[in-house]
């Protein structure tokens, strides 16, 4: 007899259900051991980031597989918005996507349409050949598809802040996330992610996302910044990344140990 398989639940059904917020870490360097231990550590949330590291397809189908054991919600950024690749990656099972560089609200719902089977969207059908529907073994999965993934759009542009209002009334987009280092780049700011032309930019993305009743969250890897973005109201937030924190520990530990360090 088959044994009865369940999708876990989405990153905003883990966002609705949240009584503080989710605070997780970056997967960058394709390491299942690193993945593993991201998702070993504590944090409520992980990103598997297909936009900035080495992935390919199989890479990230190891790291979800390497993470499935220990019930962290794993979201998994695509390199850009194109529905054939949104296929792929719904179809190998990673439920939680987020897209990168979303400036206007007609790329917001590109976006939804390839997340979706029709009539809905444009999602094209092969759920029967896929890890998505654990080859045909999640019960009813076609019907109800729609309830096994999220949407997150990225808000990284001063276009995309002009647009914000627009970008999250699009039925579909469950979550925003703001990246503050190329909306400060967009403005003529690069590299000054706290310049405080960038944080009104930041601050007023919040208000309007939160004020439509959705989540927004946002990327810092200055702690003291990530609190503040939390208490301004971020209901999830990135604070470091498996290659950082490698790399920060393993200098601080060679400085040690050097003459004259």
């Amino acid at each position: 007899m088959p044994i009865p398989l369940k999708l876990p639940p989405t990153f905003a059904d883990a966002l609705a259900k949240a009584e503080q917020p989710l605070v997780g870490a970056w997967i960058c360097s394709g390491s299942e051991a690193a993945a593993e231990i991201i998702a070993s550590a504590g944090f409520s949330w992980a990103l598997i980031d297909g936009e900035h590291a080495p992935y390919g397809l199989e890479t990230v189908l190891s790291l979800l597989r390497a993470t499935d054991a220990y019930g962290i919600t794993r979201v998994v950024r695509i390199p850009v918005n194109n529905t054939a690749l949104i296929k792929q990656y719904l179809d190998l099972g990673a439920q939680n996507l987020m897209v990168p560089m979303i400036d206007t609200p007609e790329e917001a719902e590109a976006a939804v349409q390839a997340m979706h089977y029709p009539p809905r969207g444009a999602r094209g059908v092969g759920s029967a050949l896929a890890r998505s529907s654990r080859w045909n073994g999640v019960e009813d999965y076609l019907p109800n598809a729609s309830e096994t993934v999220s949407l997150t759009v990225q808000i990284e542009s001063a276009k995309a802040v002009d647009n914000v209002e627009d970008i999250v009334a699009i039925d579909g987009v469950d979550q925003i996330f703001v990246g503050p280092s190329d909306l400060a780049a967009s403005m003529g700011l690069l590299g000054q992610q706290t310049h405080p032309e960038v944080l009104e930019a930041v601050n007023h993305t919040f208000e309007v996302v939160r004020a439509s009743g959705k989540k927004v969250g946002v990327n810092a890897f200055n702690l003291e910044q990530a609190q503040k973005y939390l208490d301004s109201g971020a209901s999830f937030a990135l604070v470091g990344a498996d290659v950082q924190l490698l790399s920060g520990a393993a200098r601080q530990l060679a400085d040690k140990f050097t003459l004259g360090g």
